[in-house]
């Protein structure tokens, strides 16, 4: 943005031209080259945490409550979180692979049993989980707080990678979990709850302005 110049007044009286100041205008945002892409980008991968909460919280159907027929028992009993289910029990049961997999199965308290594999994780990693998913989610989807939920975001997938992805099987080291958290790194670099989102409002609001992390 150019500097705009002011006419400095006089100083005692005196005639004449007055010199021009250069005066830096305040500070905007500057909008980034593909801002609505980045803007997408954004709401859809705060909607793959939103959709994780809210799937493992009322048993939607997708990667919970589906039965063996294909059928979905809505909020069903023992499977949604809201009603007695663990959203985590799963993945720490029969998701678990590479060399942290005996870390991950003690935080789970996984045993093994006649019928397989049994996890019972205690109810602060449920708790962790979900409300991580239901805040990155609403971080993201409303461009408000992204840079705290961006660095949630990545820390999770930080977690699914060492847990379950140790190493890929369709490439050497790089699956989903490296490239959403290099796209949400991007997504807090350029502050982009701005674009499609509220994040413009929320970082003039002064407490944002003191404290910049909170954009």
């Amino acid at each position: 943005m150019g500097r705009a110049e002011v006419q400095e007044p006089a100083r005692g009286g005196a005639a004449g031209a007055s010199a021009p100041v250069a005066v830096e205008p305040q500070d905007a945002a500057a909008r980034v080259k593909g801002a609505l892409l980045w803007g997408l980008a954004r709401i859809s991968i705060g909607w793959v945490f939103l959709w994780a909460f809210l799937d493992k919280a009322f048993a939607l159907g997708f990667s919970t409550g589906r039965l063996e027929d294909g059928t979905i028992d809505v909020f069903a009993k023992g499977q949604a979180w809201l009603n007695g289910g663990s959203p985590t029990a799963g993945v720490f049961a029969y998701g678990l692979k590479g060399p942290f997999t005996s870390l991950y199965e003690a935080i789970g308290n996984v045993t093994m049993t006649a019928q397989g594999p049994v996890a019972n994780p205690p109810a602060w990693v449920d708790w962790v989980y979900m409300v991580s998913m239901l805040l990155i989610g609403l971080g993201l989807v409303s461009g408000i707080m992204t840079r705290i939920a961006a660095f949630g975001g990545i820390v999770w997938m930080a977690i699914f990678y060492t847990a379950t992805s140790i190493w890929p099987e369709f490439n050497p080291f790089v699956d989903d979990h490296v490239v959403y958290a290099i796209v949400l790194a991007g997504l807090a670099a350029i502050d982009a709850g701005r674009y499609l989102g509220l994040g413009g409002s929320w970082e003039r609001l002064p407490i944002v302005r003191r404290h910049p992390i909170l954009r």
